[in-house]
């Protein structure tokens, strides 16, 4: 870098610095440094929303205080017509601030149906992708407590059980040997949208936010109903704690029941599982064999719960000494009083 480049680096990283000046802005970045506890270079997703905005500054002044480098990538995923300009847009308005960006987009055919969860699920892919090039563990995402809410009662009316509804409380996530980390779950938006506000002094409105045709979007305003009837979300965070420790009980009986009744061979290809495997609350033989079906079937995602509920069903009623099942990339033997799941190819 030309002493003429770095001069100007260094004038524009004081005066994102500067912005600690704001006591409300200090409080919220003194707080993220406490949560995120990094010491390795790191991969920011930005949407141009000003959560992701708040993310972007939070993270910039991180890495200059800790010396770090941090890489900056911007989703297109074409879906809306302005999608290209506005992720232009966002990159410009990072620019301007000294934090250099990518932009990342999503080619091929667009889903006309579960637009909202294809998209994200393609949007960590593509991260991820960037991330394991980079050889970097940690990806930074803009979530924040507001999104723990709805995705709970999302969750929730889609019939899901405890490990789902607490699941996305959790700060990191191990997807696809890569850390999905958000350091803004304890962050009311309001406290973002002033750091964003204050620093960048604009950022984009996603129309899909206001568009009631996704359950997210209504579950938003659900929320905000049930706040208006008094829901207080201090009480409803100590509710989600209160789920999280029992999850933590049963994932304790389900770590116990898989290293005390089955057999897992090395290569990972095959597992036997004893008859005790099966004579624990069912709670606890559910989980336990939706591990061993994404073991051996070299899954991220479990399969769904129905599925295994019907394979125990079976397993455990039928009198006939052999059997043969097949879910989630897996053969499933029954062999007199032992269940052998073997990788299907």
């Amino acid at each position: 870098m030309s002493p003429k480049n770095l001069n100007v680096s260094n004038k524009t990283h004081k005066n994102l610095i500067n912005n600690l000046r704001d006591k409300r802005i200090l409080q919220v970045y003194k707080k993220f440094e406490n949560i995120i506890g990094l010491n390795q270079d790191f991969v920011v997703g930005v949407s141009g929303g000003s959560d992701s905005l708040a993310l972007s500054f939070l993270t910039k002044i991180y890495s200059i205080k800790k010396s770090l480098n941090v890489y900056y990538f911007i989703i297109d995923h074409r879906l809306r017509k302005n999608s290209s300009f506005e992720a232009q847009s966002v990159k410009k308005l990072l620019k301007k601030y000294g934090i250099n960006s990518i932009i990342l987009k999503w080619y091929g055919k667009k889903p006309i149906s579960n637009i909202q969860s294809l998209a994200r699920n393609k949007r960590y892919n593509l991260l991820i992708d960037q991330a394991k090039k980079l050889n970097i563990k940690n990806i930074l995402t803009g979530h924040h407590v507001d999104d723990l809410y709805e995705n709970f009662f999302i969750r929730l009316s889609r019939g899901s059980g405890l490990n789902g509804l607490v699941s996305f409380s959790k700060k990191k996530t191990l997807r696809d040997e890569v850390n999905i980390v958000r350091p803004l779950l304890s962050f009311e938006k309001k406290h973002l949208n002033y750091v964003t506000t204050n620093v960048f002094k604009s950022y984009i409105e996603d129309p899909s936010n206001e568009d009631n045709k996704f359950k997210r979007v209504r579950i938003r305003k659900l929320i905000k109903h049930l706040q208006n009837d008094g829901l207080d979300k201090n009480k409803f965070l100590i509710t989600i704690k209160n789920l999280k420790d029992s999850n933590e009980t049963i994932k304790f009986y389900v770590a116990k029941n898989l290293q005390d009744n089955s057999y897992i061979d090395k290569d990972r290809t095959k597992v036997i599982l004893n008859e005790d495997f099966f004579n624990q609350p069912h709670e606890v033989t559910f989980r336990s064999l939706s591990e061993v079906i994404k073991l051996v079937g070299n899954k991220y995602y479990s399969v769904r719960g129905k599925k295994v509920d019907n394979i125990i069903h079976k397993l455990k009623g039928e009198t006939r000494i052999s059997l043969r099942l097949t879910l989630g990339n897996c053969i499933i033997y029954k062999v007199n009083k032992s269940i052998i799941v073997l990788k299907e190819h």
